[in-house]
């Protein structure tokens, strides 16, 4: 491989500090919660989707508002309620009387960045309808397919499955999702933060009086892509990634391992760790740093083993202990 010229290598430090400055500005809107915010980071430049997921109030409709705000992207948002319709997403065909003919209406999807909020609280059926958005980056109305806009990146908030009213998510939807990010209660001292944030006038519903300024729009969002595109990765590093995945089939306490394409999203997301980082080839560390948010949803539990305490984050820890790393 060719060394990078100076040019090149001044382009990426440039799409690397917009990237940075995007975690400043959503800082200023959300206390804490690093790694959802790095999280999105990486999806972004990974060109995938994510789930987060965390108890009522844990500012995680607030975390994606923040993101949008410091993006220059079109941003529309989905409130996923029981009765909501899958057509209500994608949008439907409308007739026009005064022409005799139906028109194409385009849902909320036909955007840069949605955010699907609270994903899990409407029917299966409205759940599938963002299948084909996520992974085709299309949508087929009457047999007619649509392309969405470039950058597309679905962000959706869920409460933990346990709640009252809600509808898991099936295992070919999760698998769409690049990152299942969850947004833990705030510790003491950035619950503190929080109320005297509150105390001196600060309103989650008017970000731009918050001070969060789009930093970063497609340009060097796609500057970012095409350097974390030439980060290298060694034989060895996918070897690692493969190991862990096929450990995960071969767990006692799984009914359903890691596929191929959890593989393929470990590996890209690593890649995009490691040049958020600084560096331009991938090391085991970055792996392990992308293992728990990138493999969490893709798992399946046997019910004893559950019954019995055991996390999907637990099983995944236990089998990154165990699988050798390479030098």
């Amino acid at each position: 491989m060719s060394a990078p010229t100076p040019e090149t290598a001044e382009n990426s430090d440039s799409a690397r500090s917009s990237l940075e400055a995007l975690r400043t500005e959503i800082a200023k809107a959300v206390v804490g919660q690093d790694p959802a915010v790095t999280g999105l980071v990486v999806a972004l430049l990974c060109r995938g989707h994510v789930l987060l997921e965390g108890v009522p109030g844990v500012a995680k409709t607030l975390l994606v508002r923040a993101l949008a705000a410091s993006l220059q992207l079109d941003t529309k948002r989905v409130q996923f309620t029981p009765d909501l319709m899958p057509s209500d997403v994608t949008g439907s065909l409308v007739y026009d009387a005064r022409t005799a003919q139906f028109s194409f209406q385009p849902g909320p999807v036909f955007t840069n960045l949605l955010l699907a909020d609270e994903i899990n609280r409407t029917p299966p059926k409205t759940q599938s309808s963002l299948l084909e958005a996520m992974e085709e980056r299309q949508v087929t109305v009457d047999g007619t397919p649509r392309p969405l806009p470039e950058p597309f990146l679905v962000a959706a908030t869920q409460n933990p499955v346990e709640y009252e009213g809600t509808y898991p998510l099936p295992e070919a939807q999760l698998d769409r999702f690049l990152l299942k990010l969850t947004v833990p209660l705030p510790s003491r001292e950035d619950e503190i933060n929080v109320l005297t944030r509150h105390a001196e006038g600060f309103n989650p519903r008017d970000l731009q009086a918050a001070g969060v300024r789009p930093v970063a729009g497609p340009a060097e969002l796609e500057a970012a892509r095409a350097a974390v595109a030439k980060t290298t990765i060694s034989s060895e590093i996918a070897g690692y990634v493969v190991d862990i995945c096929r450990a995960t089939r071969e767990s006692p306490s799984l009914t359903l391992g890691v596929s191929p394409r959890g593989a393929t999203a470990l590996l890209s997301t690593a890649r995009a760790w490691a040049w958020l980082t600084g560096r331009d080839y991938v090391i085991p560390d970055d792996v392990k740093a992308l293992a728990l948010p990138t493999l969490r949803h893709r798992i399946q539990l046997r019910p004893e083993a559950e019954m019995e305490g055991v996390t999907p984050d637990s099983v995944i820890t236990a089998i990154l202990t165990h699988v050798p790393v390479p030098r």
